[in-house]
């Protein structure tokens, strides 16, 4: 039987593919303050500047592909069963054709019904406020905004509990509930953060490179 390898990624593994943070310098919220983008209540206040918002990232997001990284982690499943939970909205992990990919902000990708969030569909073009659900309401982008639950995090716990390594790529862990997810492995897992920038952590490895770099240096040993 293979053994389970947990990758947590943030946005430092798809910033090497020319996709901006939204916190460092330079980021998207320099542009944007997050309340009116990504929020609930901005959202309510003026739908029509959220969706220009998202519009512009689903279209930046066809000029960009996967790096070494986003490969490194597909390659890895030679040897390992690898599952990705990933704070990113791009679709990088998914054109490498990793096996398993768990989405913890929501897709770029995707739309859901304004009243009814399980009902997602796929979507690659812009949305506008005339675009509707079943039910005749407004669909709306499948992010998680900031106020808003995270559905997948119970079964991100899970899957994070049961890892025999972990791997952090490209996060800040600042953000919760994502940034406690390394507590939920179990004792004596090997974590590896892979960050130009890492904070210290006890009883983790760490390899100070960016994640186009480190990843595919982690992932020659690990399949040595």
């Amino acid at each position: 039987m293979k053994k389970k390898l947990v990758a947590l990624t943030g946005a430092g593994i798809s910033q090497d593919s020319g996709i901006k943070t939204f916190r460092d310098e330079g980021g998207l919220w320099e542009g944007y303050p997050v309340e009116q983008v990504a929020t609930p209540d901005g959202y309510r206040q003026n739908p029509q500047l959220v969706l220009d918002f998202y519009n512009a990232r689903r279209r930046d997001l066809k000029k960009v592909e996967p790096n070494a990284a986003h490969y490194a982690l597909q390659e890895l499943e030679k040897k390992y069963d690898v599952y990705i939970i990933t704070q990113n909205v791009d679709n990088l992990h998914e054109r490498t054709g990793s096996s398993h990919i768990l989405h913890l902000h929501g897709e770029l990708n995707k739309v859901r019904s304004s009243v009814n969030e399980y009902e997602i569909l796929d979507w690659d073009t812009d949305l506008t406020l005339e675009d509707k659900d079943s039910q005749g309401y407004p669909l709306r982008p499948h992010i998680v905004w900031f106020g808003e639950a995270v559905p997948n995090i119970e079964e991100a716990m899970r899957l994070t509990s049961q890892a025999d390594i972990l791997v952090i790529v490209g996060t800040s862990l600042q953000v919760y509930p994502a940034a406690n997810l390394m507590n939920f492995a179990p004792r004596n897992t090997p974590i590896y953060l892979i960050d130009p920038n890492p904070v210290s952590l006890a009883g983790v490895t760490i390899i100070k490179e960016r994640a186009s770099k480190g990843v595919p240096l982690l992932a020659r040993q690990l399949l040595a």
